[in-house]
């Protein structure tokens, strides 16, 4: 329901915007930069990131197809980009200026309506990703984390196991997480000879999500809200 961008604000990027594409590791927009555009996605993967001075790195989330990038500056006096977007797959994307977008919104209510909603779903994902992130450890962290993937990407088998269909390597699960690599790889070892995972391929399946629910004292909120995009 709340998982892409509103239609009605969707036709304002197409109608208004400019078409770009983007390869591999190439960034859209840095942390620093003059905040002057927004992005619409039209395909591809692109993760939204957050670096520390030291060189850690925290993926907040990971937009795909009908995502939006760098709404945390409209209507705001942001002069920079608060975030990163580096591209994990080729990907093409809408981009508006800033001014054009806030004009266009301002001029259509149903619009900037169905926005403001989107927003704040975005922030409250945040918000309880956060949470897992500082509250449960690095299990609860892995854990939580691996259940988003699987309300994004999961896909439910007869024996009720859930394998995830897009492939996500350690750096990038660690990435996630808010840890290291070293660390990631541990506890999947941990999990896998718990048989609480599987791995073939690059593919992971969950086979006992009350497990990992668990480690991350999971709330059961509605699942739009517990989602890695």
């Amino acid at each position: 329901m709340f998982d892409a961008v509103p239609q009605i604000v969707q036709q304002i990027f197409k109608a208004h915007g400019t078409k770009h594409h983007f390869v591999r590791h190439q960034h859209i927009c840095t942390t620093g930069e003059a905040a002057t555009h927004l992005y619409f996605v039209e395909k591809g993967r692109i993760a939204i990131t957050k670096e520390s001075v030291g060189g850690k790195e925290l993926t907040l989330c990971i937009a795909t197809k009908n995502d939006c990038i760098g709404e945390s500056i409209l209507f705001t006096p942001l002069i920079t980009y608060p975030l990163s977007a580096k591209v994990l797959d080729c990907c093409t994307v809408f981009a508006i200026s800033k001014e054009q977008l806030e004009h266009e919104l301002s001029e259509n209510l149903a619009a900037l309506r169905e926005c403001l909603t989107w927003i704040q779903i975005q922030r409250m994902r945040e918000q309880t990703k956060l949470r897992d992130l500082l509250l449960y450890g690095k299990k609860g962290a892995l854990s939580s984390t691996l259940i988003r993937l699987a309300n994004s990407y999961g896909e439910k088998k007869t024996d009720k196991s859930i394998q995830i269909s897009e492939k996500f390597t350690h750096s990038e699960l660690a990435s996630l997480c808010a840890t290291s690599r070293e660390v990631v790889n541990r506890l999947l070892q941990e999990l896998k000879k718990e048989k609480v995972i599987s791995e073939e391929n690059g593919y992971l399946t969950i086979h006992r999500l009350d497990y990992l629910q668990q480690f991350c004292e999971c709330e059961q909120c509605v699942e739009f809200l517990c989602r890695i995009n």
